[in-house]
């Protein structure tokens, strides 16, 4: 009877430290990637011009979300905000150099409410905006950062300056290299910006690097027996805009699709909505430099396809590692960016192309809740911040209480679900802020020196300001409510 007892207890205990394992088993895993600077220039967000399988087949087995807007466009504010689940107001980032610990101690981030709630949480690329911002191993098991290799055409140039005045790696040497190597070619302009074919093959870049090891933590199974939360930063189409050779030879320039800017758009919206960042792409204003603009959105549209071949890689390594049907796929961006459109170059700025971001989420059907229809899609209005309470919401983690976004798991069980009234954009001028909302129809922006209103259903460039028209005077004063109502929620969570 002893030994029946003892063996009866021994399975108990045995059962017991199972349980872990068990509720780990029984938990989703998290591939979130996200991409940087990257607008709508992808199939599925309706631009044709542009090849990228690995959006279309995400797209094919999950939900497209064609109306998803960021809270800042700018990486730090706006990575700040959907990674805290909180708007730009209540996080206090509102420039790429802040620190959320320091500025808003105790806030905790998406990646380290999973680590806490027992994920292996692995970072690779850029997520947080840089590494002094990123928590590090607070919230990551492991995080890594990687570099291009050296430009083939740059090693010559590179050994002929050593030869002359010694390493490059330190001293006086160091900072004759630092500013004599944007002088090379256009590939070594840093973000002046730089523009490109490298030479290198995907591999040898910093993005091509990030899917490998993603792909490794796959195959090795460096999780263990815990579920795993993996992002993957991919740091292009951000500039310089350098990809491999063979993406550029894609998209021959004679063929690239544009609309040539109209200046009229300059004489109805205030100065604050406007910037001079052409002048940073080489562009004198109101000239239109064809031949630059196509070098320059050749090599975006580079950036693009060879970001998306990366997507590929780590997608396939998803199914070979057999997570295929165990795992929550995000893909998304952290805010957009103009290619010369209404004369302006770049981010900072409250309009659609650099506010609308793609988003498509994958939640297997063997996952409990969320499960997406393959190849739907909709067009409620999303936010940014929906990611952190949802992702929490599907995986079973309880989030902060504090969190500002909105549960998506409706949607995803069914695409028809309403979507919220509105998106809220900010973005700084000086120590003042303008503040845009996008309803389904409009967008209204409030500057301190005047406004902006555009009706995306018959003018989708967002061209003509319609905020002195009277005929619009009944529709702007609600905009400007709803605006004001969005903006004191916004700042609710602020602390002082």
């Amino acid at each position: 009877m002893d030994r029946f007892w003892k063996d009866i207890s021994l399975i108990t205990l045995l059962c017991l430290m199972a349980l872990p394992s068990l509720a780990f088993a029984q938990r989703p895993n998290v591939l979130f990637i996200v991409c940087d600077d990257l607008n709508t220039h992808v199939s599925t967000s309706g631009y044709p011009h542009i090849n990228t399988p690995a959006f279309d087949e995400l797209a094919a087995t999950g939900m497209t979300f064609r109306r998803a807007y960021c809270q800042y466009p700018v990486c730090g504010p706006s990575r700040a905000s959907f990674l805290h689940g909180l708007y730009p107001q209540s996080t206090g980032i509102l420039d790429n150099k802040s620190d959320i610990r320091v500025v808003r101690p105790g806030t905790m981030s998406m990646p380290q409410k999973f680590k806490d709630a027992g994920y292996w949480t692995g970072s690779v690329g850029k997520v947080f905006h840089n590494e002094k911002v990123d928590p590090g191993e607070v919230a990551w098991d492991q995080v890594l950062r990687f570099q291009n290799d050296e430009l083939p055409m740059v090693t010559p140039v590179r050994e002929k300056f050593e030869g002359e005045h010694g390493p490059v790696t330190g001293g006086k040497s160091r900072r004759k290299w630092r500013d004599f190597y944007p002088t090379i070619s256009s590939q070594t302009r840093g973000q002046a910006p730089g523009y490109g074919p490298t030479g290198l093959k995907d591999e040898q870049h910093k993005d091509g690097k990030n899917a490998l090891q993603v792909s490794k933590w796959l195959t090795n199974n460096a999780n263990g027996d815990q579920p795993f939360f993996i992002a993957c930063g991919l740091q292009k189409p951000h500039v310089p805009f350098l990809a491999p050779d063979k993406y550029f030879s894609m998209y021959p320039k004679a063929e690239l699709q544009f609309t040539p800017a109209s200046l009229e758009f300059w004489k109805t919206v205030p100065k604050l909505a406007q910037t001079k960042r052409h002048g940073g792409f080489g562009f004198e204003f109101g000239v239109e430099n064809d031949d630059l603009r196509r070098d320059y959105m050749q090599a975006y549209h580079a950036c693009i396809s060879f970001i998306d071949a990366q997507i590929l890689v780590v997608l396939d390594a998803l199914k070979q590692s057999g997570h295929w049907d165990d795992t929550i796929v995000v893909l998304t961006s952290d805010h957009g960016y103009l290619l010369g459109e209404k004369f302006m170059w770049g981010k900072v700025m409250l309009f659609e192309t650099c506010d609308r971001v793609p988003l498509i989420i994958r939640v297997p059907q063997s996952i409990e809740k969320g499960a997406t229809t393959a190849g739907s899609s909709a067009d409620g209005i999303v936010e940014l911040i929906d990611l952190y309470p949802t992702l929490a919401d599907l995986c079973g983690v309880s989030p902060p209480l504090e969190l500002q976004g909105r549960i998506l798991t409706a949607m995803l069980e069914d695409s028809t679900t309403q979507g919220k009234e509105v998106a809220y954009t900010v973005v700084s001028r000086g120590k003042e802020l303008g503040k845009a909302i996008r309803t389904q129809r409009y967008r209204y922006t409030l500057w301190p020196t005047g406004e902006e209103l555009y009706d995306l259903f018959t003018d989708s460039q967002e061209e003509l300001n319609l905020a002195n028209s009277a005929e619009y005077s009944e529709r702007l004063e609600k905009l400007r409510e709803q605006l004001e109502r969005m903006e004191k929620k916004a700042a609710q969570k602020r602390r002082k």
